[in-house]
Parts: C-alpha cells; structure tokens; sequence
C-alpha cells in the first residue's frame, strides 16, 4: 500500500485547511440535540455546502466537489484536525445520499440530493420499531399501494433526529401477506405529512436525540418509493453498508480522539500513572486509531479496483465502535470522579463524549448482530 501523496492530493489538502482555518466558528457550537444547536449545526453546514464541502464526494452537479474516497479521507483528516463542528446531516448525506446515488432513478437524485447537500432538508433514520431494533427484517408498519400513493401506519422507534428533521427515509411492509425481509419497501416520507406524530425520547444527557414516530394513514406519493416496491431490503442493506461501513464514521474522528486523549494523559500523568493500566489503555487506543486509519486507506484502494463492501462492513462497525468506548472510558479514567461534576469545556466534551459512546455498540446494527454476520458470511461457520 502506498500512501505517498500526488501533488493534486497534497494541494487538496492544502486547499481545505485553508478554508478551515478561516471558516471554523471561533465558538463551539451548542448541542445538535437543542432547536436553537440544531439550527446552528443546520447554517454551519449550509456554509460548508456553499464551498463544495458538505458532501465531498458527490458530483459537483448534486452539490458536491467530485473528490474520490482518497480525497474524502484527506478532508476528513483537516476537517477533525481543525476541530471543525460535529454535521448534523449525517443520515442524509452519509447514509441516504449514497443510497439515493445508487437506486435512486434521475429524478429523485435531482429532487432531492442538492437539497440534502445545502441542509435544506435535514433527513431522520425511520427503521427500528418497537419489535425490531438490530432485526430489521421484523419491521410490521405497513405502506399499501393505492394508485399513486402508499398508506403508511405504524410506528418507529430511537429515530435519530427526527424531533428537528423535516424529511424521513424509512422501510415499510408493503406486502401485507409477507415475512422476514421479503414485501418490504424503501419511502421517503415528508414528517410534516398530516398523520405523523413525532414524540420526543429523552436521552440519558437530558437532550432530545431521539423520537418515536406514529403514522395514522399517512398518505405518501408513489414517486418516494426507492429501489421498487418490495426490494427494499436490498436498499436498505446498502444503506446499512453505509452505515457501519467507512462513510459514517471517518478515521479521522478517532485519530483525533486518540491525540487528545494522548494530550489528556501527558497534562494529568502524575495521577494517571498511580494505575500503570491507564497508560496501557492510551498506547491501545492510539494503535488502534492508527490500524483503523491504515485499515481505511487500504479498503479505499480496494474499492478503486473495483471491489465492494459487504459483509466486512460488520468488521468497521465492530472497530469504530469499540474503539470509541475505550478512547472515553480511559478518558473518564484519567479525570476520575471530578469529571461528574467539572464545569469546564474539556470535561463536558469527555463526559457527553462517554455517554454517547456507550451507544455505539448499539445503534448501526448492535455488535452481537455484527459478530453473528461475521462468523457466517466471512468465517462461513454454521449457524448455532
């Protein structure tokens, strides 16, 4: 693997952290997770689109700058380096935009994707029900075809950013005679649609992260079915490979993790080094930000070649995951108790930075999910 940069690349680089430098709010902005944080996330990222840097990787005529996967890791490396505000947007230009790029028919990419890529629509995951969480192939809310409209009733459920999102991409039963992942569907539904009732769900920080979300005969035109009807467990696997895949979570973010926590570690020593494990946990988490860097780069110049992403898809989530947990919880380590009650901007961003670590595991497909696909699709070992 060669990881020499062109002189294109090196310019790229160049060209990014400049723009950064002059563009990252001086303030950090507040949670994503409040209507006025939100909004805030929503501006900065409609700025980030004005440049081309919302979505790096589309072509420049859906909003984006055309880069390929080498380049998006680049930009991704300035972008966490300059400490640049967390996206809020991430289900609909990392999770939805690709799948829209791949089964989307020209219209709907024209409809919707230079939209998505200003924050004009800002998009909500619809997957998990009450019955179904990591078992997608469970979900019963129903869309039924009549004419050119579907008919959705049910209920989602832990739908990120549904309290403040405007549009939602969902999988539906739209076969009423089917079962597991066949007669599903793949809509896109408006959540101003009357019908719909978004509740809030309160999260372990006090903020709104989530909603659950009703439907009481919501009607939703035929032209925001996605993939065809009834293949949407095809779409929505895509979409997950996405999800736990190398879009989603960016090495970057945990190099940069790992240099704080480094910085963390070097600024505390004398405490941290009364428990000899402390230290231990910091070179692992570095080594392990840096395997995934490495890891990341090597897949990208597999998918150049021409090869896909499946089912080791399951592998990243499993690193990212458990990477972020132990970036934190040695962090947590370091400060001891007092970062309970610090009121300080380092030890609030380490503690949410914790708590909403303890999600990864879960959320994206939960990781003994993960080690079920694993053992079967790449170990080829039977099922139990």
């Amino acid at each position: 693997m060669d990881l020499t940069y062109t002189p294109a690349q090196q310019a790229f680089r160049a060209e990014v952290r400049a723009w950064l430098k002059d563009n990252v709010p001086a303030q950090r902005l507040q949670s994503y997770d409040t209507r006025e944080g939100f909004e805030q996330h929503r501006r900065w990222e409609a700025q980030l689109a004005s440049a081309g840097f919302s979505s790096v990787t589309w072509p420049k005529e859906l909003g984006g700058r055309g880069c390929d996967l080498n380049e998006w890791l680049i930009f991704e490396e300035e972008y966490w380096a300059a400490d640049a505000p967390a996206r809020v947007n991430q289900n609909g230009i990392l999770l939805l935009g690709p799948t829209l790029m791949e089964f989307g028919t020209e219209e709907q990419k024209a409809r919707f994707l230079p939209r998505m890529a200003r924050c004009d629509d800002m998009w909500a995951q619809g997957w998990s029900e009450p019955g179904a969480g990591s078992d997608m192939a469970a979900i019963s809310s129903r869309a039924i075809r009549q004419g050119d409209k579907f008919i959705l009733n049910g209920q989602k459920i832990w739908s990120t950013r549904a309290v403040f999102a405007n549009w939602l991409f969902g999988l539906f039963r739209s076969d009423p005679a089917s079962s597991r992942h066949h007669g599903l569907s793949y809509i896109l539904v408006p959540l101003d649609s009357p019908g719909i009732t978004v509740r809030p769900i309160r999260a372990i920080n006090g903020t709104d992260h989530f909603a659950e979300i009703f439907f009481d005969d919501v009607e939703v035109p035929a032209e925001n079915l996605i993939g065809g009807e009834g293949k949407g467990w095809n779409v929505a696997m895509a979409t997950a490979g996405f999800e736990r895949g190398l879009l989603l979570r960016s090495p970057a973010r945990y190099q940069r993790s790992a240099q704080k926590l480094a910085q963390l570690y070097q600024r505390n020593r004398a405490q941290a080094d009364r428990d000899p494990s402390i230290r231990d946990a910091v070179l692992r988490a570095w080594m392990g930000a840096e395997a995934y860097t490495l890891s990341s780069y090597h897949t990208v110049g597999r998918l150049h070649k021409g090869a896909r992403i499946g089912a080791e898809a399951s592998t990243n989530k499993l690193a990212w995951s458990e990477l972020d947990i132990l970036i934190h919880d040695t962090a947590m380590r370091i400060l001891g108790q007092r970062a309970e009650v610090l009121d300080d901007g380092e030890a609030n961003e380490w503690l949410e930075g914790f708590l909403f670590a303890q999600a990864g595991p879960i959320y994206a497909g939960s990781n003994e999910i993960q080690r079920n696909i694993i053992a079967q699709r790449m170990l080829g070992l039977p099922k139990s």
